[in-house]
């Protein structure tokens, strides 16, 4: 068998090198052209060392003859699928994650039953390159679900041991489930590589062994055995962080234009606001409090004053000014916010506790935009927390990443799982009197601050928000 490898790097050499070395029983695999984009590979200067057909263009490839297989070891999934489309229909192609994978382990079964030599050569060359050519997460899945084994990678990602891994159901590790994944949102891979016998590409959310989820793309591969899929060999990728970013443009881009949109219309309402409010006012005041239109002016004054406050809200969040910091202790700032808040908690049978640490170092900050967003805070814990609960505001200084927290927690009817992700975009809100901007507002304050927000809750299990502070550049303060 003549092949082709496309990608020059460290797998490449590793894949050459084993081929020289590895004795193979069916099959007689040589090397005869490599393709690599740079010069300076290991890879590449040792195809030339041994007179190899080399390029820096794949598509050379498709030109020549004498080539039973392609290999792509680059690791990108459009290369592979550029030479699927442009490969001679007698050349074979395999990605990177399956090079060489297949060759034994399909013929595995019939192996071992011949000589335990050959198990002992297939189980090597596969441990080999499971955890040293595949640095992503596999598994060997039955057509029963359950896992037949784990390369190092996965098992370090799930915090488990390989033999309390082995025998387990797929979903069960996985996805914390008691049946198989289904529906258009969560299809199985295995099923669709079994049932097309073919490699199946799918996106998941795993949960880690802290229960965090996890967005993983996942291939599979179907192992085919005496002409039968006996089995899939699963290869996730972790695309938590590029799912992340991806969110996190799209918000950014989102807000700006919101900014730039309530910025206008603020500023349009504003003028005819005030007309209205105050030809009202001036109005109610030519009558007598016992006329019958001194009430239905005060209700227009009323209702002209709470658009006003919604406009304030739009300027407020379209502004985002930058924060004038100077050195404060956050103990003062929430001790200050408590005695603001404390009314509208008495008048709702809400109790309030502060927890004030005593190793707070000092931090560089607004305080008048920091005092803004605990108030915040507090105001919609004590909205969310029914008669008789409490609320509790904390303080800590966190050494090992050398920032200062404060956290607001409550005791109240929590955040439903389906909106907890949408609770800062902007105008969201399950108030039926709310603007929906305050958290907006509370998010940008605390990022101008290169600071973070988090909120964790539970249905009926209250809600807890915690902001991060970055300790001023320079300071230590446990020296």
């Amino acid at each position: 068998m003549r092949i082709a490898i496309v990608g020059g790097g460290t797998r490449c050499l590793y894949l050459m090198e084993m081929i020289r070395k590895h004795k193979f029983h069916e099959i007689s695999p040589v090397v005869v052209a490599v393709a690599e984009i740079k010069d300076d590979t290991p890879a590449l200067f040792l195809a030339k060392q041994r007179g190899l057909f080399t390029t820096h263009d794949y598509n050379d490839f498709f030109k020549r003859e004498g080539i039973d297989l392609i290999v792509e070891l680059t690791g990108n999934l459009d290369i592979y699928n550029d030479i699927l489309q442009k490969k001679a229909r007698n050349v074979r192609a395999i990605a990177h994650t399956t090079a060489l994978l297949f060759w034994e382990i399909s013929n595995s079964s019939d192996m071992h039953k011949k000589v335990d030599r050959k198990l002992q050569e297939t189980q090597a060359l596969y441990y080999a390159m499971s955890n040293d050519m595949i640095q992503e997460d596999m598994m060997v899945i039955g057509l029963d679900y359950r896992i037949q084994d784990a390369n190092a990678a996965m098992v370090k990602k799930l915090g488990m041991r390989r033999d309390e891994i082995k025998g387990r159901y797929c979903y069960e590790v996985t996805h914390h489930l008691d049946k198989p994944c289904s529906g258009d949102h969560h299809p199985c891979p295995l099923l669709q590589a079994v049932e097309f016998r073919k490699p199946t590409q799918t996106t998941h959310i795993h949960l880690d062994k802290a229960e965090n989820e996890l967005h993983v793309s996942i291939s599979c591969y179907p192992l085919i055995e005496d002409g039968k899929v006996a089995g899939v060999i699963e290869i996730s990728k972790d695309i938590s962080q590029d799912i992340r970013v991806q969110k996190a443009m799209m918000q950014q881009e989102k807000m700006v234009s919101i900014g730039r949109l309530s910025a206008g219309v603020a500023h349009e309402i504003n003028n005819p606001l005030t007309t209205i409010l105050t030809s009202s006012m001036l109005a109610q005041e030519e009558l007598e409090p016992d006329h019958p239109v001194y009430e239905e002016l005060k209700t227009i004054a009323n209702e002209a004053m709470r658009c006003r406050k919604i406009v304030k809200s739009l300027l407020d969040f379209a502004r985002h000014s930058e924060p004038v910091k100077k050195d404060y202790n956050l103990n003062e700032i929430v001790q200050e916010s408590f005695i603001l808040t404390r009314k509208q908690a008495a008048f709702k049978d809400i109790e309030v506790h502060v927890n004030l640490s005593e190793q707070l170092p000092a931090i560089s900050i607004d305080k008048d935009q920091i005092q803004q967003v605990i108030i915040n805070l507090v105001l919609n814990a004590i909205e969310a927390t029914p008669p008789g609960g409490n609320v509790a505001i904390t303080t800590r200084y966190l050494s090992s990443s050398r920032k200062v927290e404060v956290e607001v927690k409550d005791s109240g009817i929590g955040i439903p799982k389906e909106i907890i992700d949408k609770i800062f975009d902007p105008f969201f809100t399950t108030r039926s009197d709310g603007t929906g901007l305050g958290l907006s507002i509370t998010q940008g304050i605390v990022e101008k601050h290169d600071g973070k927000i988090q909120v964790k809750s539970r249905p009926g299990e209250g809600a807890s928000f915690c902001i991060q502070l970055p300790l001023n550049k320079g300071e230590d303060h446990d020296r």
